[in-house]
């Protein structure tokens, strides 16, 4: 199986990032205030470049605006979006996506369904849903969910096997959709993901983090495969007009070449 990676990446290497990015990965809230970075996305579609749209929830604590985010939409034509969800509610997730569809469809695009909630019912309700309306289905990185059901003596662990145990429970009970590919958002610790190379979920297809990325921006280097055991709290939408130093971009090279190594493409 192979996993594709995109690292969201600040400006000055958006060309660069093209090197190790198998496909590119947008946040919208930034077409707003950046002109050069909807630009570069763009080009890269109009290049054939594969292009996801994140409708920055993470960044924003909230979806981008629904009717500016069907603006832009229309303006980039992404491979791929996804669908304005609710964090940690999967009925009003639900809700939304329905909305969507009525409202503002783009037939042209792969729609992507982000599955929230906090509670176990409140989660399979809206994967289920997702599993049969989205033509991808998302499970983020930080679902408080996981912190009671992850194990670990830290935060981070309990992040990544909470992860883990999600989808593993998932497939026990036979409620994964091996018909659908899956995307993973974001990561707090990146030796998460060997745990699906090694128990091959073949149908999670992508991922992305920025975290090898910021990593490298706060002078921070990959133990090998292993990764980092802590992760630096900045959001790379806040770096994003950061200049990349020489040195810098050497770490980036190597900690996103460690982060395919993890994946097993190294």
């Amino acid at each position: 199986m192979r996993i594709e990676t995109s690292h969201e990446s600040p400006i000055s290497i958006l060309d660069k990032s093209l090197q190790y990015n198998d496909y590119c990965y947008a946040l919208v809230h930034l077409f707003e205030t950046h002109e050069q970075y909807f630009d570069f996305f763009k080009k890269a579609r109009n290049n054939g470049k594969e292009v996801y749209l994140d409708n920055s929830i993470f960044e924003l604590k909230e979806s981008f605006d629904s009717v500016k985010y069907a603006e832009w939409i229309e303006k980039l034509n992404p491979n791929l979006y996804i669908v304005p969800d609710v964090l940690e509610d999967g009925y009003k997730t639900v809700e939304k996506w329905l909305e969507w569809e009525q409202n503002k469809d783009h037939k042209k695009c792969r729609k992507m369904g982000v599955v929230q909630g906090r509670t176990w019912t409140e989660l399979v309700d809206c994967y289920k849903f997702m599993s049969q309306a989205a033509d991808m289905i998302a499970i983020s990185f930080d679902y408080s969910y996981y912190q009671g059901t992850g194990f670990g003596h830290d935060k981070l662990t309990r992040f990544s096997s909470g992860r883990q145990r999600f989808i593993q429970q998932l497939i026990q009970d036979n409620i994964w959709n091996w018909d659908k590919p899956h995307h993973l958002l974001g990561c707090s610790l990146a030796r998460e993901f060997k745990w699906y190379i090694n128990h091959n979920i073949y149908n999670i297809r992508s991922v992305d983090t920025s975290n090898p990325v910021v990593a490298a921006m706060h002078d921070l280097q990959y133990n090998d495969d292993h990764g980092l055991d802590t992760k630096p709290s900045t959001l790379l939408a806040d770096m994003i007009d950061h200049d990349i130093t020489d040195d810098e971009m050497e770490l980036v090279m190597y900690n996103t070449r460690m982060f395919k190594k993890i994946l097993g493409r190294v």
